[in-house]
C-alpha cells in the first residue's frame, strides 16, 4: 500500500470516530431527554452549545493545522474531544450537559480543516476529490454503524455507557496517528521516490500569518461559506434530531430507530460517488464549472427529497425520502472540501476553517430554529419545509463559487514574504 493511502486510511478512521461521537448523542437523545426532563427547546440548547463552540474554534484550529502541521494538531483535537465524549456520560442536568457539549465542540473543531491540510500535502490535485470522498464515506459509515452499536449498548447498560466506550476509542486513534504520521511526505522514512514524484513537488512552507485580507477579498470564499451555512442547516437535522423525529413525529419504536442508519448508508455511497464524479467533472468541464454542476445537482435533489418527506404519509416512505435528502447533501460534500483546497492551497486549513465555521453557524441556527418550530407548531412539517428552502439557497450560491479563484500569494500582504 502506498504511504499516501495509509494516510487516507488513518483519516478515514478519524472520520468514523467523529461521527460515532456526534451521532451517539443523537441516538441517545430520546433517553437523555426523558431522564433529564428536557423539552424540545432545551434539546436545541444542547445541540446549539456544540455548534457555537464548533463555530468559534474552527478558523483558529484550521490555521494552526496549516501552521504547525496535522500531526500535532489532530492528536490534540482527538484527545480533547475524547475526554469530553467520556464526560458527556457524567452529565446530570441540562446545564452540565450544555457545558460538556460546548467543550466537546471546541475540541472537535478543526478536525476536518486540519485533515484538509494533510490531504493538500499528501495528495496530487487530481486525486483530492476521491480522497475527500473516501474520508466522508467513512464519516457516513460511522453514522450508519452508530445506531447499530449504540442502541444495544443503551438498552443493555444505559445511555451513559456508550459515551465511555467511544471516548476510549479516540485515545487509541490519537496514539496511532502520533506514532506513524508525518506532516510532509518527504519527512516520512521509507516512502519511495516514485511515490514522491506522483504526489508532486513539496508544498510551500507553512504560513506565519493568517490571510485575513486575501480571504475577505475573495468572493468565492464568501459564497462557499454561505452555501455551507445553508446546507448544514439541514444536515444537522440528521446528526441531532432524526431519532427523536422518528419516534415522536412518525411513531417508530426505539428498536426501529436502528433504521436511522439508512441515511448514513446512502450518504456513504453518495460521498464516494460524489468524489469520483467531482474529479471527472473537473476533467470534462474544467475547475470552474465542474464543481458547480456537481454541487448544484446534489443540493437540488436534496431539497426535492426533503419536501417529498414532508408530504409522505407512510413513515417508511418518509424515512426513505429523508435518506435521499441526506444523500444529495453528501454527494456534493467532497466537492465543497476539494474546492476549499483548490482556493486555499497552502492555506487550505484556513479556508476550510472559514467554510466550516459558516457551516457550524448554520447548524447553530438549526438547533434553535428546529426546537422553536417544534415547540410552537407541535409538528416537524415546518422544519422539513425550512430545510428544503435552505438547500435551494445553497444551490444558488454555488453559481458564485469559482474554484480557480485561488488566494494569490501577492495579495496576502508583507507577512507572506516570511513564509
Amino acid at each position: 500500500m502506498k504511504y499516501r493511502h495509509r494516510v487516507l486510511t488513518l483519516l478515514a478512521t478519524l472520520a468514523v470516530l467523529t461521527y460515532l461521537d456526534r451521532v451517539c448523542i443523537s441516538v441517545a437523545g430520546p433517553r437523555i431527554q426523558n431522564e433529564l426532563h428536557l423539552g424540545p427547546q432545551d434539546w436545541g440548547l444542547v445541540t446549539g452549545a456544540f455548534a457555537i463552540a464548533y463555530a468559534l474554534f474552527e478558523i483558529p484550529s484550521g490555521y494552526l493545522g496549516d501552521r504547525f502541521g496535522a500531526r500535532a494538531m489532530l492528536a490534540r483535537i482527538v484527545l480533547w474531544w475524547s475526554a469530553f465524549t467520556t464526560l458527556t456520560g457524567f452529565a446530570s442536568n441540562l446545564w452540565s450537559l450544555v457545558v460538556v457539549r460546548f467543550l466537546f465542540g471546541a475540541g472537535e473543531a478543526g478536525a476536518y480543516p486540519t485533515a484538509s491540510t494533510s490531504i493538500f500535502r499528501w495528495f496530487p490535485a487530481a486525486e483530492r476529490g476521491r480522497a475527500f470522498g473516501l474520508v466522508w464515506l467513512s464519516s457516513q459509515l460511522g453514522g450508519a454503524i452508530a445506531p447499530l452499536l449504540i442502541v444495544p449498548i443503551q438498552m443493555q447498560f444505559g445511555w451513559r455507557a456508550s459515551f465511555y466506550v467511544f471516548g476510549i476509542a479516540g485515545i487509541a486513534w490519537a496514539a496511532a496517528w502520533w506514532r506513524w504520521y508525518r506532516n510532509r511526505p518527504e519527512e516520512k522514512r521509507g516512502i519511495t521516490d516514485g511515490e514522491l514524484a506522483e504526489i508532486g513537488p513539496p508544498a510551500d512552507s507553512a504560513p506565519h500569518s493568517f490571510p485575513w485580507l486575501a480571504l475577505a477579498a475573495n468572493t468565492s470564499v464568501w459564497a462557499i461559506m454561505g452555501a455551507a451555512c445553508a446546507y448544514l442547516y439541514s444536515y444537522y437535522f440528521f446528526l441531532f434530531w432524526l431519532p427523536t423525529y422518528m419516534m415522536r413525529a412518525r411513531g417508530f419504536t426505539e428498536n426501529e430507530t436502528k433504521l436511522s442508519a439508512l441515511p448514513f448508508v446512502l450518504g456513504a455511497m453518495a460521498n464516494v460517488a460524489g468524489g469520483y464524479v467531482r474529479d471527472s467533472a473537473v476533467r470534462r468541464w474544467g475547475t470552474r464549472w465542474g464543481p458547480r454542476i456537481v454541487s448544484i445537482f446534489g443540493l437540488v435533489m436534496a431539497s426535492v427529497a426533503a419536501f417529498a418527506a414532508l408530504l409522505s404519509v407512510d413513515k417508511f416512505a418518509a424515512l426513505a425520502w429523508l435518506a435521499l435528502c441526506y444523500g444529495g447533501m453528501t454527494f456534493q460534500q467532497p466537492t465543497t472540501w476539494a474546492t476549499c483546497v483548490d482556493i486555499g492551497k497552502r492555506y487550505s486549513g484556513a479556508v476550510a476553517g472559514c467554510m466550516n465555521t459558516a457551516a457550524a453557524l448554520g447548524g447553530l441556527l438549526s438547533a434553535f430554529v428546529f426546537g422553536y418550530l417544534v415547540q410552537r407548531t407541535g409538528s416537524y412539517d415546518s422544519v422539513l419545509l425550512s430545510m428544503a428552502g435552505a438547500l435551494i439557497l445553497a444551490a444558488c450560491l454555488w453559481l458564485r463559487i469559482d474554484a480557480t479563484e485561488a488566494l494569490e500569494r501577492q495579495s496576502l500582504g508583507p507577512a507572506s514574504s516570511h513564509s
